[in-house]
This record gives structure tokens, sequence and C-alpha cells, in this order.
């Protein structure tokens, strides 16, 4: 079973949500509907980035890792081009 490590864009306020799930399309429709109450307030989202991993332990620890300060930095490098428009 696949686990991914998910990225979103707020439209409305420019700021990122990174989470894990095993359901990448429900979850991702639960943030579009606004049924995750630490997004609903900030819809519309746009997933910009995604990972799969091969189970949910390295998910968390990939979750972690993109919260930190150096994730923040790898996530700019990897979408810089994404976001410098």
């Amino acid at each position: 079973m696949w686990y991914y490590v998910y990225v979103l864009k707020s439209q409305k306020d420019g700021k990122f949500y990174t989470g894990y799930t095993k359901d990448l399309k429900l979850r991702f429709e639960q943030h579009t509907n606004g049924e995750v109450s630490s997004t609903k307030d900030r819809r519309p989202l746009v997933l910009i980035y995604f990972e799969g991993c091969l189970n949910q332990q390295d998910a968390t620890h990939r979750e972690k890792y993109l919260k930190t300060h150096h994730g923040k930095m790898f996530l700019g490098n990897r979408l810089k081009s994404y976001l410098t428009g």
C-alpha cells in the first residue's frame, strides 16, 4: 500500500499546507469540500506537490521533514519554476 505526502497551496492566502494520506484523491476532495478544519477557511486550494512512500512511517517522517526549514528550502528549490511563475 502506498502513502502520499502532499503539499497544497492556498489561493486565498498563498500559504502552504503539508500532510500525508493513504488516498490522495479522497483527501484532496476533503480539503476542497471544506471537510478539513485546518484548511476549510483557506480555500480554494491547489495540489502543487506529492511524493509516494511505501509505508506510513516513511510518509510521516517525510512530512515532518518537509515542515522544517530545510524541507521548505527543498520544496522551494524543487518547485522554483512553479513558484516564480
